[in-house]
């Protein structure tokens, strides 16, 4: 019997806690900011497909990429709420 251990991606927050790798999150981040939902999934999977060997990824590296790929996608009025949304969040 052969036994394949895959490990999951897992996500450094800004705090240095470590949690498991979950595209949920960033679809349900991108949607309350705006976005339509099949657009964020695709990032969502875009970004897992990209990163699935690296075995820890920062938050602000996850947060750049989705923000990336909503403009280059033409939804700026998205990135504009998002970071809204961050400075609000950041000066409470």
């Amino acid at each position: 019997m052969i036994i394949i251990l895959v490990k999951k991606m897992q996500v450094k927050k800004r705090d240095g806690s470590l949690e498991a790798f979950m595209p949920e999150k960033i679809v349900v981040s991108a949607v309350k900011a705006g976005a339509p939902y099949e657009v964020a999934r695709e990032i969502a999977s875009s970004l897992e497909s990209r990163h699935k060997k690296e075995e820890v990824l920062e938050s602000p590296t996850i947060r750049k990429y989705v923000l990336t790929e909503l403009k280059s996608r033409g939804h700026e009025s998205v990135v504009e709420s998002w970071e809204a949304y961050d400075q609000r969040k950041k000066s409470s």
